[in-house]
């Protein structure tokens, strides 16, 4: 066993011959496993066509979806705004999950706050809950807002925010003129997208909606920038150094970049960066608003457009060559600033790039799973880099999405085998990576699992994983990188590429054997 002048990791720990020989024993002992040889059968069986055909007709069963719930998404716009407590009405184990998938993913602390409701509230309803967590939670932690969101526990009993948060108010739990916007963010519907736009527009709306009399577009000069469920800061980053590069005065509604990546200098940041509630108010009197996500922003489209009365831009999500110089040209037309010859230079470079690796990429085939407008991206740089996309797996994708993803793949030659699966999850993937093998898998750090089925049938059947996306767990700081702009563009590039030639040195590593092509020369 482990003694403390011998300590390993538990790999390579549990392949020592006494975690063996233990393990083996629980097996035979307690776990009434099936024969090895049918559990084999059965295995191979999940790999066929026939195993397929079944697996798509699922209909009452979901098999890992490759997204989150609504309240997870609310906590990452709340943290963006200045001084924000993030609360969630519901129970204390939902907080935590979300508490430690953010905390895994950023490899930062991350502040979010529930009141606990357990069996009574569920029987009696939270009021109780709301108004004790709204006076303890506004008394010790410092906030100049409270965001308010709810879990599935509060949604089926139909606890009423608005009525909770008044009532709190009356009887003086909190003061009359502090902020507690809110949002209802069921669980059981819709994904982490959906709530952070149901977040946005709560947020937006509490400090606005009755303020609109002496707001006009185009007073103040500045550009509205929504991110959306944005996880890698430097995308945060990249836009804003465009905009300042391009001299347009911008305001970020939701900007979670410098509470999500604060320094170890020995002082803790429970609050770092983030919007001003004077910059919120003051976001009607923006020239336009521009949404780097518009598919997953239907709520606060419609506010902006309904209420502020901006005229919303068409745009795509800003990735890849095409519809990076369409984010700039839309900017450069409503503030009337010229595109920066800097941008220009990097557009070039980011070119000169592409054509580097066109000989490594072209003709690749790459499966790709994630939210809308993430996969969308992402094909877009595919198709522009020459790799063949081939199964789009998205399972908060909507109709709109796919339909979207079938046009883009009919632009050009390389999306001809590409197909559009929404609603999908990664147990469909699973299926298709074993019967239509892709070259590589482009997802979050959950594919690394069809990685490891499809090696098992066999080395000549691995699809490896390129990890972009959300959530990245089992890798480190890949969360502080870019994938909008012409800078996203470089890295994805870059990713892609190093993947293809680490492949291939895997492959052709064996002395005297494969290693004809282990060479230097790429």
């Amino acid at each position: 066993m482990q003694t403390v002048d011998k300590i390993k990791p538990c790999f390579p720990l549990f392949r020592d011959d006494d975690y063996k020989i233990s393990l083996d024993a629980k097996r035979a002992q307690f776990e009434e496993m099936h024969p090895a040889d049918k559990v084999a059968a059965t295995f191979e069986w999940t790999t066929t066509k026939e195993y397929q055909e079944l697996n798509f007709k699922r209909e009452a069963l979901t098999v890992n979806p490759a997204k989150a719930c609504q309240p997870l998404g609310s906590a990452l716009c709340g943290v963006g705004f200045k001084k924000t407590l993030v609360y969630i009405h519901g129970s204390q184990g939902c907080v935590a999950y979300f508490r430690t998938y953010f905390n895994r993913h950023f490899k930062e602390p991350f502040a979010i706050i529930a009141d606990s409701m357990t069996e009574d509230a569920a029987v009696f309803g939270g009021q109780k809950n709301v108004h004790e967590g709204l006076a303890n939670a506004s008394k010790l932690y410092d906030a100049e807002m409270i965001a308010m969101s709810t879990t599935c526990i509060a949604e089926v009993i139909g606890d009423d925010l608005n009525a909770f948060i008044g009532n709190a108010r009356k009887e003086g739990h909190i003061p009359d003129d502090f902020p507690v916007p809110f949002a209802h963010t069921p669980s059981f519907v819709g994904s982490h997208i959906t709530g952070w736009d149901n977040m946005e527009e709560g947020i937006l709306k509490y400090f606005t909606l009755n303020s609109m009399a002496d707001k006009t577009p185009g007073k103040n000069g500045k550009l509205n920038i929504i991110p959306g469920f944005e996880t890698y800061l430097g995308n945060f980053r990249v836009i804003k150094r465009y905009l300042k590069e391009m001299g347009v005065d911008y305001t970020y509604l939701s900007d979670p970049e410098e509470v999500l990546d604060t320094p170890a200098d020995g002082e803790f940041r429970m609050y770092a960066g983030g919007t001003t509630q004077d910059e919120i108010k003051d976001a009607p009197n923006a020239i336009t608003t521009l949404l780097l996500q518009p598919l997953s922003l239907d709520k606060t489209r419609k506010y902006v457009e309904g209420t502020w009365n901006h005229e919303v831009p068409k745009t795509n999500i800003p990735m890849g060559v095409e519809w990076t110089d369409e984010f700039l040209m839309k900017v450069a037309e409503v503030t009337g600033k010229p595109i920066a010859p800097s941008l220009e230079l990097e557009r070039g470079r980011l070119v000169d790039m592409m054509t580097d690796s066109h000989a490594w990429l072209h003709g690749k085939k790459m499966a790709v799973f994630g939210d809308p407008d993430f996969t969308l991206g992402i094909v877009k740089m595919l198709l522009e880099f020459g790799i063949e996309p081939t199964h789009i797996v998205c399972n908060n994708g909507s109709k709109k999405w796919a339909k979207a993803i079938e046009k883009l793949l009919a632009t050009s030659p390389y999306g001809a085998s590409g197909k559009a699966y929404p609603g999908a999850d990664l147990w469909h993937l699973r299926s298709l990576c074993f019967t239509d093998k892709p070259d590589f898998l482009i997802g979050n750090s959950y594919g690394k699992f069809i990685q490891r089925d499809t090696l098992h049938k066999g080395p000549e059947f691995e699809v490896p994983l390129i990890r972009l996306g959300f959530p990245i767990f089992d890798r480190h700081h890949l969360h502080r990188m870019t994938t909008l702009g012409y800078e996203g563009a470089m890295y994805v590039l870059t990713t892609l590429t190093n993947a293809v030639l680490e492949e291939l040195d895997n492959k052709t590593r064996v002395l005297g054997v494969t290693d004809y092509n282990h060479d230097l020369v790429r």
